[in-house]
């Protein structure tokens, strides 16, 4: 199903596209001729082929596995990408609140996971308003207490069609969910008992329980799937709903796909992967699973800042003109990949290059800086450039997508 794809006309607002792009609507990047060369820095950057081999890997590995993607669509907020999704076979759109729930059905989406639980009446009315406009429509949502399925319940005690909620399971030291078997139970049925509700499945994430993929970390995961999986099979489902069982963030797909697709006969096993899309060179390239531990190619990574030397004050350190504002540094700062050296600090608008021994820079250089974390990356721009080859002496840029954060 196509989507409404955002196609604005790049202005002075379009951080890093040149003045004389200026006019051009984003859908016409591709005829304009552009190069990585005329694009003002610092600039973010996707690989197309990047981004079809990592699309392709995964799909198909999902394929095999006989397990469902709903890939977490927060990740670039780019209802471009999403298409891509989408047309690779996607279930549906994960998102993390209702105001993005809303925006994916805004463009188009038919299934929008909102992989959280909706504790706002005025969000939870809208979200009933939406699945009474359209049949074909259909929204998922969270619970982890009886006291969101009040809340729930109340908003949506005149809702023409319900909406459908996932009991969420977490446990000790995770992030959010029910913490045992006994109030999951609770949470479903209390679920059942709401008119304007359907008690849909069982859903959770396992990335709080491994903090790396270690043999310990990896069996904390498992553990924690198995008693999803143990309180999926306490429930009891009206007649005519599939069950969604859900688990599988972008580091533990694998664990999730493992214990869940056995499964999948009676249910739709839905993992909710996002960052595999753009992957990353920091936190992905060393949690994620594809590559030999699930017998794929491994993923690349399809996104690159490129960053210009505006000082040299001492010898060994150079200034980049990317900062907090442009490239992310929640999990790990931006590695340089054109030059050897590190980057040890960012300011606002500035990045701290130490250079290794023997490393040169000029001011005026440009640093192609890989970089961790594509979820904190994408929300730093409004359009991202879409580029052939990396690795070329010039990139072309053969496209460009808008972001809606």
């Amino acid at each position: 199903m196509p989507l409404q794809i955002p196609d604005p006309v790049i202005g002075s607002w379009t951080k890093g596209f040149p003045a004389h792009a200026a006019g051009l609507a984003l859908s016409e990047v591709p005829q304009a001729g552009l190069r990585l060369s005329d694009l003002a820095t610092p600039v973010l950057t996707v690989h197309e082929a990047a981004l079809a081999h990592n699309e392709a890997t995964v799909f198909e590995w999902a394929r095999r596995q006989g397990v469902l993607l709903a890939p977490h669509g927060k990740t670039t907020m780019a209802p471009a990408l999403w298409q891509r999704l989408l047309d690779a076979g996607a279930w549906g759109i994960s998102v993390a609140t209702p105001w993005q729930a809303e925006f994916a059905v805004s463009v188009g989406v038919p299934t929008v996971l909102i992989a959280n639980a909706v504790t706002d009446a005025a969000a939870a009315r809208r979200l009933g308003d939406l699945l009474s406009a359209d049949e074909g429509l259909r929204i998922l949502c969270w619970a982890d207490s009886t006291a969101t399925v009040r809340i729930l319940a109340e908003a949506l005690v005149d809702a023409e069609r319900p909406l459908d909620v996932l009991v969420e399971l977490g446990g000790m030291g995770g992030r959010t969910g029910a913490r045992s078997l006994e109030e999951g139970e609770a949470i479903a049925a209390a679920i059942a008992a709401a008119p304007g509700l359907r008690l849909a499945g069982v859903t959770g994430y396992e990335g709080p329980f491994g903090p790396d993929r270690s043999d310990s970390s990896v069996e904390a995961v498992d553990a924690y799937l198995e008693t999803l999986v143990e309180l999926h099979s306490r429930l009891d489902y009206t007649d005519g709903i599939r069950p969604v069982l859900s688990a599988g963030g972008s580091s533990f797909p694998d664990r999730a796909a493992a214990v869940l697709s056995p499964h999948r006969e009676q249910n739709d096993v839905v993992l909710r992967s996002g960052a595999f899309q753009i992957h990353d060179d920091g936190f992905y390239s060393r949690m994620s699973p594809f590559g030999p531990l699930t017998g794929t190619a491994p993923l690349r990574s399809a996104m690159h800042a490129w960053a210009r030397v505006v000082s040299q004050p001492e010898e060994g350190l150079a200034l980049l003109d990317a900062g907090r504002r442009d490239v992310p540094f929640d999990i790990d700062l931006p590695v340089p990949q054109s030059v050897d050296g590190a980057i040890t600090a960012l300011n606002d608008q500035h990045a701290f290059l130490t250079l290794a021994p023997g490393a040169t820079v000029e001011p005026g250089d440009v640093v192609r800086l890989g970089l961790s974390h594509p979820c904190t990356a994408f929300d730093k721009w409004r359009v991202v450039a879409i580029i052939d080859d990396p690795d070329a002496a010039d990139p072309r840029v053969i496209g460009a997508v808008a972001t809606c954060f």
